[in-house]
Formats: C-alpha cells, structure tokens, sequence
C-alpha cells in the first residue's frame, strides 16, 4: 500500500522581510501505484512539498497521511519513503555498491547476504552491475543518476519521491531516462512523487500532474485534462508547448449578435459559446493552441487576415508567428508549409477548440471540446498488423 493524503499543507518560511508562504493549504489525494507529477515554475513550491512529505522541512500546519497512518511528526527514516535528490547526492568514497547499500545498513535488520542481493538485483535491473566497484567520480552523469535511482529501489519503499532527477543529464539522455523511470515504476507498481519543472516530462510521465503556482494548487489531473481542459488561465499558458494565445476582449451585443472585440478582429460568437459567458461581465480573455488555429478561405466567417513575422520549419510541424495588432502570436502549421516573412495568410479559431477565461479572475468559463477516446476494440478493428494510423478527433 502507499495511499498518501496530503491535508491542508500549509508551509512558511520567515526572513528578514517576514513571511514567505512557500506551500498554502494545499490537499491532494494520491492513490497506491500512481505517478504523480508536481510541475510548476521555479518558486511555486513544488519542492518544499516534496521535502514536506519526505520529513526534510517540517510543516507550519496540514497532515500528511500514508496509508491511514499520519506521518506528519514522524523522522524521515520511519517513513517508508525514498527519495532520489536533484545533483544526485552519492557519498564520493563509496563504491556504486557501497552508496547502494547505505541506506538499506542503516535502517533495516537485513543480513549483509540480503543486502547484497537486493543490490545486485537492482543493479542488473538498472544495467549498471559492472560499475558496483566504481566511485561517483569514476561515473558519467547518467551512471550516477542510476547508483541514486538504485539507492531508492533496494529499499523496496511505499513511496518514491523525486526531485528533479533528470534536470543535470543532456538532452538524449534525460529523454531516454524518462522512459526507464516510468518501466521501473510500473514493474514496482511503487506510489511515486515526481517533481519538475519540464512541462515535457509532467505531461509524458504522470498518470495526473498536480500544477502549483505561488504555492497554491492551481489544477490536478491527467495530463490531458490540464492541456483540454484548464482550471484557469495560468494552467493553460504553463501546460503546452508552444504556449496558448491569449488576447484581451471585450463582449460587444449592441448589434444583436454577441462578438469578442479584440483591437486586431471582431469575433462573433455561436449561441451555445456565448450561453457560457452571458453574466459573466464584459472583459474576457479569449484563448487557442497554436495547434488549433487553421488557414481559412478569405470569406469564412470569422477569418482574421494577419501578416506572417518568421516561420520555424521542423520537418513535422512549421510554428509560425503572426503580428495581430502589433503583438506575436504562435500558429502549428503543417511541417510542408513555409511561409515567407511578410506574406498575409488567412486564419481562423474553430469555435470548438477555443477557450474564454473571466478577464478579472483568469478562471475559465468556456474549454474546447475534447478529443473524442479511442478505445482499445476500436484500435484493434484497425490495424492490419503493418501498424495503425489513429484520429483521436
């Protein structure tokens, strides 16, 4: 088991300029199995939680609850809890076996047999056998991260916690090693407490994301519940990349047909659109992926004429930047359409796929429509065995 309910966590810290809430009230349930990621910017309190849960700072107030049990009060190593640290922290005259093995000497009953056998065993798991009688110095950045990553396994805990492991490897490496921390994590089946602030590695790694900002839960989700579906506005500015555009509107009724009015277009609104607005004041934010902005004919309603200001071709994609009204804003074409700087093309915002945010609360009032599932029989019926294309729309 490894349910861990964080109740009403609250954290302050006191400097020369008083108070600083790192953590404020924040709940969450995390159930036995789950990868949970807790993803923010730098400062949103993300790693102050995890030092909460792991017993490294001591709350101002809250509960924290491991499998009915609270541990609020309780010393780090009586938590069943292990934590994998950021730069790593290996003892530097330790072999790789000898770091493996500390923390198994110092808190457990087992046998030096046992323990060596827990080690060997991670350590075959983790492919780095042949490095057990090496010392940190002696290892590349990605050998070390596993010797800590090992450290966590061999003590077989209730709960992983993460903090940043990935942040100091290059580019190819930290991809590879995401896709090695979510096999060992299924093959353990462990409650595992990630945090980062990669947007990336949140929405590719965690069964639900927990997104923070100035220490408060802004969101928690699946991954794409926070990128369809945003609680507010800073949720669907943090989650995606390239950013969703924003722009400041206002409602205009005076003709009979409810508009968003920005200074680059007018943007008649649909019956249903508008029933998610009406009452809700006259400021708005009108929001749209880049993904889902498309070319349109010149006469489709609601077409915007812009210019194009660069265009970043990818192969598979061409994101490319467009000046309304004096501001840039981001469009995902298809990866065979380059577009010349200066050139006027015609775009549009499907009105299933935009979002409306309350322009004083950020909160949002309107999401697009998601994607339909595609369930597995269905998946199955399509494939002919040389591989399946899929739409999820």
């Amino acid at each position: 088991m490894g349910e861990l309910d964080i109740r009403s966590l609250t954290k302050v810290f006191q400097d020369d300029s008083g108070e600083i809430v790192a953590v404020d009230d924040l709940d969450a349930e995390i159930d036995d199995g789950e990868f949970i990621v807790l993803v923010g910017p730098s400062g949103c309190g993300k790693s102050t939680t995890l030092r909460c849960i792991a017993g490294l700072e001591n709350p101002t107030s809250g509960e924290l609850v491991l499998d009915g049990e609270d541990v609020t009060d309780k010393k780090p190593k009586a938590r069943d809890m292990a934590m994998v640290f950021q730069n790593y922290a290996l003892y530097p005259h330790m072999t790789a076996r000898e770091n493996m093995a500390f923390g198994l000497k110092m808190t457990t009953d087992l046998s030096k047999e046992e323990i060596n056998e827990r080690v060997t065993d991670a350590a075959e798991m983790m492919g780095i056998e042949e490095l057990l009688e090496s010392k940190p110095d002696e290892l590349s950045g990605g050998q070390q991260q596993r010797v800590a990553l090992g450290r966590a396994i061999v003590r077989e805990p209730e709960v992983f916690l993460m903090d940043e492991p990935l942040s100091n490897l290059d580019a190819k490496l930290r991809t590879a090693m995401r896709t090695e921390l979510q096999e060992i994590q299924q093959e353990f089946d462990v409650t595992t407490i990630y945090v980062t602030h990669d947007q990336t590695e949140a929405m590719t790694m965690g069964d639900r994301i927990a997104v923070l900002n100035d220490g408060q839960l802004q969101q928690i989700g699946t991954p794409l519940e926070c990128y369809h579906e945003p609680a507010n506005q800073f949720v669907a500015g943090f989650i995606g990349s390239p950013s969703m555009n924003f722009f400041d509107v206002e409602l205009d009724t005076s003709d009979g047909v409810p508009a968003l009015v920005h200074d680059g277009f007018r943007y008649e609104l649909d019956e249903d659109v508008y029933a998610d607005i009406e009452g809700e004041g006259d400021r708005f934010t009108l929001g749209i992926r880049p993904e889902d902005i498309e070319t349109v004919p010149e006469d489709t309603p609601n077409a915007i004429s812009v210019p194009v200001e660069v265009t970043e071709p990818l192969g598979d994609v061409t994101y490319t930047y467009l000046d309304i009204a004096g501001e840039q804003y981001t469009a995902t074409l298809e990866g065979d359409i380059v577009i010349d700087p200066g050139y006027e093309i015609n775009v549009g915002f499907p009105q299933d796929r935009i979002h409306i945010f309350d322009g004083r609360t950020g909160q949002a009032l309107r999401n697009r429509e998601p994607p339909e599932e595609v369930d597995m029989e269905s998946l199955a019926a399509l494939s002919d065995g040389q591989g399946v294309g899929v739409s999820a729309e």
